[in-house]
């Protein structure tokens, strides 16, 4: 057929090869064998045909490589070959032999190479298709496409982790028609370039997820107001999210996920009305989840799972109806109750809460979710027992309420979920009868440990036999003859006993004292919810590993207090209050934080209660005084910021403290956990150090070693203050002394994503002594300098003004002690 022009046999089950007598179709213009199941390799007669303007054999399983005799079709637009087994690379000429290409796609084959620098001679593509090959090194510059629509390179080896390793976006900017650029898993670092601002506002798609681009997300992607879909999440990117992105109103996927970014999540991300999914999972976002987000009417998906985000969550979110495949706020400090909101979530397949501090029963509402596939809310403190509206949830594949305080038995209905396969009600209170149906056959995917009351179940779960109702009846019988012999013992031992109990409770229900002097105020449970206003996260002022911080007033005195509740249900969280309480009750010292009291019971549930009662400290943490940015101060009021001389005093406080704790104590103290947020200062900005739950009692053998008596020895503290690979010391206390200082007078924190690999605030300081110690002192004592030498010369005259600044320089010669002695990792 020497006339054929077009050849269709797209979408068949076509086996074999190619023919290579199609090289005798010389009038052939557009040969489309598409979606077959031919193999071999790609003919070389191909070449041949010179009238050929599209070549599309996509979807084969074609193999061996691209023929070089096709760089003769001059007249060639289309070329397809994806979703095949071609190897090889790219021909070098291509952008020479074949200026005519308008859709080169070679997309999911075994290419490798480099992409040939000649491609940007190719002006007339519209859309270039490399991904899921093994393309490797730097991609060239792509100036003269300027008909562009579609860059795809996703999942290839591209960029080598340097900085200039997405230049060639600059030469992106020529392309008025860009939509699409998606470069996801590769291996591009740098930063993003200021030149993205420059790329074609049709933009529409930018995709560089699972990269390694660091940086901060820049401001100028808020001027492409057609993007639909950023993807830029398993990066390491810093910084806060620009406010400026709530102004892309068509944005449909927000993917900022597994990053380092920080600050607060804006407001203005409430303003993505067409958002369909967000997701700022896995990085150091705090604050609370702002409640503008219910704006977002679209929302499919909601990820802000590990982080360090507080508050309530909110009731509008919840109540968010077009959340239907996943909302997950798991690994934060969420407090308050889960809102019965919850109910509106009636399509939502996977809703995660796990790990926060929420608290009360879990609402009946949840049962209005019937689409949940999986439910995840353990280590939280929800308390009561699963209401049986959950027996709704008939499609529920996993469910996991571990490490909470709910209680009463386990309801029968779990028993007979047919997608039930994980369940999870470890270290809760349940009792009674474990069932021996549906999950409960499989003792790997169902957890029960931790609830002591249980018994029954199949042998593996290695629970106790249930008593018989029979067996509880005869018991009874045993019981009440023998109570009848001795009756008259009894009685009387009872009236004494009674006697005794009612001035012993007197004595039990009074709150523990740890050491507590009596003039200190007794408070019950009841006068701490109160105080607190029911442990209002309005009040909260800190979260830690085993203890959550409110601010309260007692209302007998007007007392501030500041009121540290254990979460009891946390491992280790007993252990902490123990030895906090054996610390302090033997130490009274100026620069210590001052313990009013403890309080040690049970809540209005029942459930442990424990807490100690401190002195409230006006001026907060010296953390906040260090790293607070603009956003932290109130109203139009400027940040706070401590001058030199007030530094230098809560140092001198500090390291009073210290003497006290490791010299003037009958047993020495070892703190283990210096840092800034442990350090409080009072409203005249006295220091006093304070969280003592990891502190170990020392004593002293003849080897001047020493013998941890609290507990197991073992390296304690935070990353960044602790000593690197050293056991708990009086030394390991003044290297973290050390680092505080060298943190006080440089701004730099020692656990900043600045200090990575081998970099530590130390060996910074090190190396900046001799020459470049300006560079590395905080600004504000040099805009100190600055500020304040009129004032001072005019007020103390010049010659004690010069002696004044003398001194703010004398923190050089502290770095350069401590680097010398205390801090050098080889002492």
């Amino acid at each position: 057929m020497p006339k054929l022009q077009e050849f269709y046999m797209k979408g068949n089950n076509l086996t074999g090869s190619v023919p290579s007598s199609i090289g005798n179709l010389s009038s052939l213009e557009v040969l489309f064998l598409s979606e077959n199941n031919l193999g071999g390799s790609i003919p070389q007669v191909l070449g041949r045909l010179t009238n050929l303007q599209i070549i599309a054999l996509a979807s084969n399983i074609l193999s061996g490589t691209i023929p070089s005799s096709l760089l003769n079709l001059s007249s060639l637009a289309v070329f397809d070959i994806a979703s095949n087994r071609i190897q090889g690379t790219l021909p070098v000429g291509i952008g020479f032999k074949l200026p005519n290409l308008e859709f080169f796609g070679v997309w999911q084959n075994q290419l490798d190479g480099p992409i040939p620098p000649t491609i940007s001679n190719c002006t007339k593509l519209d859309l270039l298709q490399l991904s899921f090959n093994r393309f490797y090194g730097k991609v060239p510059s792509l100036e003269k496409l300027h008909k562009l629509r579609k860059f795809l390179f996703t999942d290839n080896q591209l960029g080598s982790g340097k900085p200039e390793d997405l230049s060639f976006l600059c030469s992106l900017t020529n392309s008025t028609k860009l939509e699409m650029v998606w470069g996801e898993r590769n291996k591009f670092a740098g930063v993003l370039p200021k030149c993205i601002g420059n790329l074609s506002t049709t933009l529409a798609g930018f995709n560089f997820r699972e990269n390694q681009i660091t940086g901060e997300i820049s401001g100028e992607i808020g001027k492409f107001v057609n993007l639909k879909y950023l993807f830029m999440g398993s990066n390491q990117l810093l910084g806060v999210i620009p406010s400026n992105l709530g102004t892309l109103q068509d944005v449909g996927i927000l993917e900022l996920g597994d990053n380092n970014l920080g600050g607060t999540i804006p407001t203005s991300l409430g303003n993505l009305t067409k958002l369909v999914g967000l997701d700022l999972g896995s990085n150091n976002f705090y604050g609370q989840i702002p409640s503008h987000l219910s704006n977002c009417q679209s929302l499919n998906i909601l990820d802000l799972s590990n982080n360090h985000l507080s508050g309530a969550i909110p009731p509008q979110l919840m109540g968010l109806s077009s959340l239907t495949i996943i909302l997950n706020l798991s690994c934060n400090h969420l407090i308050g109750v889960l809102p019965t909101e919850v109910g509106n979530l009636r399509t939502l397949t996977v809703l995660d809460i796990s790990n926060n501090l929420l608290v009360g029963e879990i609402p009946n509402s949840l049962g209005y979710c019937t689409t949940l596939t999986s439910l995840r809310m353990g280590g939280n403190f929800f308390n009561g027992s699963i209401p049986q509206s959950i027996k709704s949830l008939r499609g529920i594949e996993e469910l996991d309420l571990s490490h909470n305080n709910l209680s009463g038995q386990i309801p029968k209905f779990l028993a007979v979920f047919p997608f039930l396969k994980l369940l999870n009600l470890s270290y809760n209170k349940f009792e009674g009868i474990l069932p021996c149906e549906g999950v409960f056959k499989n003792a790997t995917n169902t957890s029960i440990i931790g609830n002591n009351e249980l018994c029954g179940g199949l042998p593996e779960f290695h629970l106790p036999n249930c008593i018989s109702k029979s067996s509880k009846n005869t018991k009874i019988n045993i019981m009440i003859l023998f109570a009848s012999v001795i009756s008259g013992v009894l009685g009387i031992a009872l009236i004494l006993a009674f006697i005794y109990l009612r001035w012993f409770k007197k004595k039990v229900n009074e709150p523990i004292s740890s050491s507590m002097d009596d003039s200190y105020p007794k408070v019950l449970y009841g006068a701490l919810l109160k105080a607190t206003d029911g442990f209002s996260s309005a009040n909260l002022i800190g979260v830690g590993s085993f203890s959550s911080v409110y601010k309260g007033i007692l209302e007998d005195n007007g007392t501030a207090i500041a009121v540290k509740v254990l979460h009891m249900i946390r491992h280790g969280a007993m252990k902490s209050f123990i030895e906090e309480c054996e610390a302090l009750k033997n130490i009274k010292h100026r620069n210590l934080l001052k313990i009013l009291t403890v309080c040690s019971g049970s809540d209005y549930q029942g459930n442990d209660f424990k807490a100690l009662v401190y002195q409230f400290m006006d001026n907060g943490s010296l953390e906040w005084w260090l790293h607070q940015n603009a956003t932290s101060s109130h109203g139009n009021e400027l940040p706070k910021k401590l001058n030199f001389i007030q530094r230098i005093n809560i140092a001198i406080d500090v390291a009073y403290a210290l003497d006290y704790l490791h010299h003037q104590c009958h047993i020495p103290i070892v703190h283990c956990d210096l840092k800034p947020s442990n350090i409080l200062l009072d409203a005249e900005m006295v220091a006093h150090v304070g969280d003592f739950g990891l502190v170990k009692f020392l004593v002293e053998s003849s080897h001047d070693t020493i013998v941890n008596q609290m507990s197991s020895v073992g390296l304690r503290g935070t990353i960044g203050y602790a000593p690197p690979g050293c056991e708990v010391s009086r030394e390991g206390d003044m290297y973290s002394y050390g680092i505080l200082l060298l943190e006080m007078f440089t701004g730099l924190s020692p656990i900043d994503n600045t200090f990575q690999d081998n970099l530590t605030l130390h060996n910074l300081v090190a190396e900046a002594l001799s020459k470049r110690v300006l560079e590395i002192t905080d600004n504000v004592l040099l805009q100190e300098r600055e500020s304040h030498l009129g004032p001072i010369v005019l007020n103390i005259g010049f010659a004690k003004a010069m002696a004044y600044f003398k001194s703010v320089w004398l923190w050089c010669s502290i770095l350069e002690l401590l680097v010398r002695t205390v801090c050098l990792e080889d002492e």
